[in-house]
């Protein structure tokens, strides 16, 4: 009995969390051993392409099964990509996408989901988003209601899995960290996106200046640090340049009372990201995010068990219990221009932290740090539990056995019948 064809086509080489996802979810396939897969690796942007391990078991396994072009029609196709550049080549096809940080979803995304039939999503917050955006069609002549176009697909939510070997605390400390002379450090991890200050998606300008502003007249001896792990595009000396003078514009005003910021800049590998998230020195996780899809960062460093401030909304709520986690109120603000483009519309909304509160929060951390750590000590539970690898493995399976029906094909042996 020969198993159906199942196409996957996605980052898989690139060092992006959509690169991660299409790993994991092509173990979880391998894993299920019902499918014929073959691999059509993308490119995402101009993230390195340098994750297949040819000495892993699934880098192995992968490897074998890449293919530039296919001779017949998938029986199941997988892609992974945004939701816009979704196109059906096979029989059954499923689209999976992060897919927006905001209020509104474009109108291509709609589009392109309707092409499919499942769509796969990381958070409850992105399935509603998708689920509540529809656009009219109107008669231009008259005004009149035409159509409304809103996904008719079925949306599955499938939470990204943190392998939980993986990212333990390492057997011994990194020595990458010894240019850090604060002991108690925040971390915030994330690309450094278009937009003024106040305005970029991860909203890290402003992170930095609230920063500033708590710390700014305590003694330099007793300050904590900043430690931005973070890029713009790409890692290129050009762009380590941008970063470097952007920190200098905003902490200027501050002078010499300016708490040290550290810059780790550049591509690094997770057993490296692991080591960082779990070095004795970083004591919290900060991020003032707008919106996301899912968060996975985030939801790496809850195998910490150490205190993560974050805003209060969008994908990581699903995994970060409140009882557990240092929210941030704010409200849902206007995405300002000069961060708008084809995917965060200038009509959608996103969430901007209330500042006060924030910094609020952070100093409170600081100040009462066991006490935190003792409440954050259920996030590191609460993933261990609901958003391992392997819990993402039984409902990936669960979803494939409830919407992929493919008819298998049985091989006859008949007897060779000899001609008289």
């Amino acid at each position: 009995m020969s198993k159906p064809f199942l196409l996957f086509q996605g980052p898989v080489a690139t060092r992006s969390g959509y690169g991660d996802h299409s790993r994991d979810l092509l173990a979880s396939l391998f894993k299920m051993d019902k499918y014929d897969i073959k691999v059509i690796p993308t490119r995402w942007g101009n993230t390195p392409q340098n994750q297949l391990n040819p000495q892993t078991e699934i880098g192995k396994k992968i490897i074998e099964s890449v293919v530039t072009q296919v001779s017949k029609q998938p029986d199941v196709y997988i892609q992974v990509t945004v939701a816009n550049e979704f196109r059906p080549i096979g029989k059954y096809n499923i689209g999976i996408t992060a897919g927006v940080e905001t209020t509104v979803s474009p109108k291509s995304f709609i589009d392109g989901c309707n092409l499919m039939d499942l769509i796969i999503v990381p958070s409850r917050f992105t399935k509603t988003t998708l689920e509540n955006t529809s656009y009219d069609e109107k008669d231009k002549r008259t005004g009149q209601l035409i159509a409304q176009h809103k996904i008719s697909k079925p949306i599955e939510v499938l939470h990204e899995g943190v392998e939980l070997e993986k990212w333990q605390a390492p057997k011994k400390v990194d020595k990458f960290l010894e240019d850090i002379k604060t002991d108690f450090n925040y971390l915030v991890v994330g690309h450094w996106l278009q937009g003024d200050l106040g305005q970029d998606r991860k909203d890290i300008g402003m992170t930095i200046k609230t920063f500033c502003t708590v710390f700014k007249d305590i003694p330099k001896k007793d300050q904590p640090g900043l430690i931005l792990k973070t890029s713009t595009a790409g890692f290129s000396v050009m762009d380590r340049e941008n970063i470097s003078k952007k920190i200098r514009d905003i902490t200027k005003e501050f002078g010499d009372k300016c708490p040290s910021i550290y810059l780790l800049f550049g591509d690094l590998s997770e057993n490296e990201l692991a080591n960082l998230y779990h070095h004795p020195k970083v004591k919290s996780m900060l991020s003032f995010t707008k919106g996301e899809g899912y968060g996975r960062p985030l939801c790496e460093f809850t195998l910490t068990g150490k205190p993560i401030i974050v805003s209060k909304w969008s994908g990581h709520t699903d995994f970060l219990p409140e009882n557990s986690t240092v929210y941030i109120d704010g409200t849902l603000t206007d995405i300002h221009p000069s961060a708008a483009n084809e995917f965060l519309l200038k009509e959608a909304k996103w969430f901007s932290v209330n500042y006060s509160v924030a910094a609020g929060k952070i100093f409170d951390v600081w100040k009462n740090y066991k006490s935190q750590l003792i409440k954050s000590a259920n996030l590191k539970i609460n993933t261990r539990k609901f958003f391992s690898l392997k819990r993402m493995d039984e409902l990936f399976l669960d979803i494939m056995d409830r919407y992929v029906k493919v008819a298998k094909k049985v091989e006859l042996n008949l007897p060779t019948i000899n001609k008289l």
